[in-house]
């Protein structure tokens, strides 16, 4: 049996370790969100295809003017309006894909988008582009009741419909959003991903993000203003 100065030993020695393990995580929170507070690099990477490997280039040259864009499009808003690449003309822009009534990953990846959404209101350079996959469903109506319950910011936030063929090739040929190495879809194959994208004001793919992942979003806030640095440089 214990005597009570064995005991009295113990309960300070416990103590001391909880103290210790307190300290670490409080450190580990600390070097965590340190991660976040500047970019990874002086340039972000540029993307080309659904492996995304990155490509290091100069903004501005030659290489980079010749790489991977986001073609043009057509495409109506939650307003009834036309979007266009001209709508994101000289704008860097977050894009992703969705459907109203997604019962699983939609719901977490649009609070995530109106976080993103909420960091950069009021920064006319930066705007989201959010594509229904079931255009079939997701009416110009339906897209604008869907936007008001979810405090989107008509001008800056832009859900879209349109014709499928066209939202699904963007997605697969143009975003690479699935990023299923090697394995061929057809329109008849749903298109279903979690990924958001970071575009430049270039058209060029600069970062892809877990759209689920708070870590990854806060990444995503953080190459935005990056991308900013790169246009006063």
């Amino acid at each position: 049996m214990k005597t009570l100065l064995e005991i009295k030993k113990y309960s300070l020695l416990s103590g001391i370790v909880l103290l210790f393990c307190v300290g670490c995580n409080n450190e580990i929170k600390k070097e965590n969100i340190n991660v976040v507070e500047t970019s990874r690099t002086d340039y972000l990477p540029y993307y080309s295809d659904e492996s995304f490997t990155p490509h290091w280039f100069t903004p501005g040259s030659k290489e980079e003017q010749a790489f991977h864009k986001i073609p043009d499009f057509t495409l109506v808003n939650q307003l009834g309006d036309t979007v266009t690449q001209q709508t994101f003309e000289d704008k860097i822009y977050i894009t992703d894909f969705f459907f109203t009534t997604c019962p699983g990953i939609c719901p977490r990846m649009t609070d995530n988008m109106w976080k993103v959404q909420e960091e950069f209101k009021n920064d006319a350079e930066v705007l989201l582009l959010s594509h229904s996959v079931m255009p079939s469903t997701d009416s110009v109506a339906v897209l604008k009741e869907y936007a008001k319950n979810h405090n989107v910011i008509d001008g800056k936030w832009h859900l879209v419909t349109g014709d499928k063929n066209e939202i699904y090739t963007l997605g697969r040929a143009s975003y690479f959003v699935e990023n299923d190495l090697g394995e061929e879809k057809s329109m008849d194959d749903f298109l279903h991903t979690e990924n958001f994208l970071l575009i430049d004001k270039d058209k060029h793919i600069r970062g892809i993000y877990n759209g689920l992942n708070r870590a990854s979003i806060q990444q995503l806030m953080v190459d935005v203003k990056s991308l900013k640095e790169e246009d006063k440089g």
